[in-house]
């Protein structure tokens, strides 16, 4: 029997190659950006990968993944700066539907490369969006991935989620001010254990060992998301053993410079904050009213 001739083939061959793309995670086809996630993922190339994602991305071959996943690759290989740049360079070939997710790449590797102003600033652009009720791609949730696995995302836990790592953002800047202020909001919309440290560490690099106690307490108690894990219960209870050295149980003030300072940032924030359209979450209605509770 004569073999079929022609490019196409067999029926058990597709199927093998249809099962290796579905194990590997790997878009079908052959084109630049196939072949740099057959690099990325199968061969661990990550500098072939990223050859490849550029060409796929001067190519208009599946420009938003390419992007995406060449500055995550770049990021791997300590070369966020170069990312940064690449994001910057072509994100105005992408879709509207890629910019949010541009965006979260973009905190990340401003993270990565210490660039704290750009990450603040990115993350309150964020927060302006979810305000003006542009986040989400006009969508009321969003998927989110974690694991492997997808799961849905709420406003209420995107706004939480984003203040929390405005606060460690202002923590690593050693204005601890500006973060407690920026948790305890955190803590009103979508309170977690993880969170509750970050400010309890807060309250302590200002000497308030009262307050810190109290928010330390919740945490010990079980009373919070993510109480149980078992590094959040460590952190609290290595943070208690610290405020157990202090001798002092009073509270104390900074200086008013320091404070009025960050306030003063906090309503030009706020102003920012305040919609073009009337689309505004009730959350930001509460945010405004903590502001003015700030202000006083």
């Amino acid at each position: 029997m004569k073999k079929n001739s022609g490019n196409s083939c067999s029926p058990k061959k597709a199927e093998k190659q249809e099962a290796f793309h579905v194990i590997h995670k790997l878009p079908s086809g052959d084109s630049p950006y196939v072949r740099a996630k057959y690099f990325q993922l199968v061969e661990k190339d990550p500098e072939a990968a990223i050859v490849l994602f550029w060409k796929a991305i001067n190519a208009g071959d599946r420009v938003d993944s390419a992007l995406k996943d060449m500055a995550v690759v770049m990021k791997q290989q300590d070369r966020a700066e170069e990312a940064i740049e690449a994001i910057k360079s072509f994100r105005d070939r992408c879709s509207k539907q890629a910019q949010e997710s541009l965006d979260n790449v973009l905190i990340d590797l401003y993270k990565k490369c210490g660039k704290l102003d750009e990450q603040i600033e990115m993350l309150k652009q964020k927060l302006r969006m979810i305000g003006q009720g542009e986040a989400f791609n006009g969508k009321p949730t969003k998927t989110a991935r974690s694991h492997g696995k997808k799961f849905q995302v709420t406003f209420k836990q995107e706004t939480s989620r984003i203040l929390g790592n405005l606060g460690w953002a202002y923590m690593q800047q050693t204005n601890y001010t500006a973060a407690e202020a920026v948790y305890r909001k955190a803590q009103q919309i979508d309170p977690d254990a993880n969170k509750a440290c970050n400010l309890c560490v807060c309250l302590i690099k200002q000497e308030k060992y009262v307050e810190a106690r109290a928010v330390l307490e919740d945490v010990l108690q079980g009373e919070l998301l993510g109480s149980d894990d078992p590094k959040s219960r460590n952190r609290s209870e290595e943070l208690l053993k610290e405020l157990e050295t202090y001798k002092s149980s009073t509270l104390s003030s900074l200086g008013s410079g320091t404070e009025d300072a960050f306030i003063g940032g906090l309503d030009q924030l706020m102003n920012h904050w305040n919609p073009v359209r009337p689309r505004r979450l009730p959350i930001f209605e509460e945010i405004i009213s903590y502001r003015d509770q700030l202000a006083c």
